[in-house]
């Protein structure tokens, strides 16, 4: 599959609250942008992906909505990896033959309905270990504290390091003029912020916001024919991390294998790596990403990302050159989608000239859906300019 597809269109909606807009609109609005991104139009579109964000019954109801005529769909849901697994799905039956131009879309409201991650997660009465998990009424914020304390307690990791990824987000934010969060914070901006769920501090937590994104992905004869850069996709890896019956390792995500399968399929390591953009749904959540992606040892976390280690032109791995989930935008409570527009913006030069890395030719996308200290997704891109 190497080398077999390139995303040729990128588009991430402006808005950050969109209480006039249906979600279905939203998912056509972002498809037109990305379309319009590449040079392309509808007609030209013969693969649609989608996830749960989707209205109705997802690609039965946005393929009419959207006015497609397509011969393959795919609406794999991993939660907020989702939109990762799509693209190397679409690599996947673009190498097969079952589509030359494929459609990935993510649209949702959170903010506008009042979601947050205070809220017990329902994951529905046919899952197999509710009756041990649903009396506790776990909430998303305490299962990350529990990561984050577990964290704490196996290595030494502080809240002044978690605040460190903070720091570099809003670093990168405030050159976004579409980021929800535009102001610097410092370490104790974040440490004084109210506390959620011990120990993760209010800044901690990524922001709530509607909108979307869409890429699209495509067959080389038809990147090579647009007039955009080239974007290859190289490597692609996608893991699943359950409750194993209680036999838990908390400080390790299921990132640990698709990391892995994603840089020996690409054939390169996590040193060659010029640009990352980690899922950010808590501060807590990219730390665990980093260690288990390989950028430095489990355990090091911490000390990998103090003083600035993730900010552009400063430290030695740029991250979320956007302000990421944590300053910029998280739609339908969904990261995965924004973490490879960014990726796809850095390897273009077309990220803001006070964050573009410069010789930006190799880059790593990475997604997280579900909860790190429950189930959950993983999967992982790497990408390339050619």
């Amino acid at each position: 599959m190497k080398g077999s597809a390139y995303i040729v269109g990128a588009y991430e909606h402006h808005t950050r609250h969109a209480p006039d807009k249906s979600v279905a609109q939203l998912h056509a609005e972002v498809a037109k942008g990305a379309l319009e991104d590449a040079g392309l139009s509808r007609e030209d579109v013969d693969g649609y992906f989608c996830a749960g964000d989707a209205p109705g019954l997802g690609p039965l109801s946005m393929v009419d909505y959207l006015g497609l005529r397509v011969r393959h769909v795919d609406s794999t849901d991993t939660g907020g990896s989702s939109y990762l697994v799509h693209v190397a799905h679409a690599a996947q039956a673009i190498a097969a033959g079952k589509c030359n131009v494929a459609l990935v879309t993510l649209a949702g409201r959170p903010r506008s309905e009042g979601s947050s991650g205070t809220q017990p997660r329902h994951w529905g009465p046919n899952l197999p270990d509710a009756p041990f998990e649903a009396p506790y009424g776990l909430v998303t914020t305490n299962s990350y504290a529990m990561v984050a304390m577990r964290h704490m307690y196996e290595f030494g990791t502080t809240s002044e390091q978690l605040a460190w990824i903070k720091v570099a987000a809003s670093h990168h934010a405030q050159h976004n003029p579409h980021a929800l969060l535009r102001d610097v914070v410092t370490v104790n901006d974040v440490l004084e912020s109210p506390m959620i769920a011990d120990p993760l501090h209010r800044l901690d937590c990524c922001v709530v916001t509607d909108g979307g994104g869409a890429v699209i992905v495509a067959r080389p004869e038809v990147a090579k024919s647009l007039e955009r850069p080239l974007v290859r996709l190289i490597g692609a890896g996608e893991a699943v991390k359950g409750q194993a019956g209680g036999r838990l390792d908390l400080t390790t995500s299921a990132a640990a294998r698709s990391g892995r399968i994603a840089f020996e399929e690409a054939g390169v390591t996590p040193a060659d790596i010029r640009y990352a953009s980690i899922y950010d749904s808590f501060t807590i959540t990219v730390l665990v990403q980093l260690e288990d992606l390989g950028f430095c040892a489990k355990g090091e976390g911490g000390r990998f990302v103090a003083d600035g280690n993730l900010i552009a032109g400063v430290g030695r791995l740029p991250f979320n050159t956007d302000g990421g989930g944590l300053c910029n935008n998280h739609p339908a409570n969904r990261g995965g989608m924004t973490k490879i527009i960014e990726a796809v913006r850095q390897l273009r030069g077309e990220a803001h000239p006070a964050v573009q890395v410069k010789n930006c030719t190799l880059a790593l996308a990475q997604g997280i859906g579900g909860q790190l200290g429950t189930r959950h997704g993983a999967a992982t891109l790497i990408l390339e300019r050619v």
